[in-house]
């Protein structure tokens, strides 16, 4: 798995003006490429409400997600 970071989401979030964040806007924003498998981390602060798509999740992640209202997508 690649690793991305709440930290990433939330600054992808404010740039783009996102409410949904899939393995396709992780791709071309460069954080992981089409073959590899996306993990999202809990490091960082996640304000932003989001639907995040990835391959796995850390609970802490998981947590944080929910927590400010988003979804967690498992794919």
């Amino acid at each position: 798995y690649k690793a991305i970071n709440l930290s990433t989401l939330q600054g992808m979030a404010e740039a783009q003006q996102l409410s949904k964040i899939g393995i396709n806007e992780l791709i071309e924003a460069g954080f992981i490429s089409s073959s590899q498998l996306g993990k999202i981390l809990g490091n960082g602060n996640l304000t932003a409400k989001l639907e995040v798509e990835a391959h796995a999740f850390s609970k802490s992640a998981e947590a944080a997600i929910q927590a400010v209202g988003g979804t967690v997508v498992k794919l």
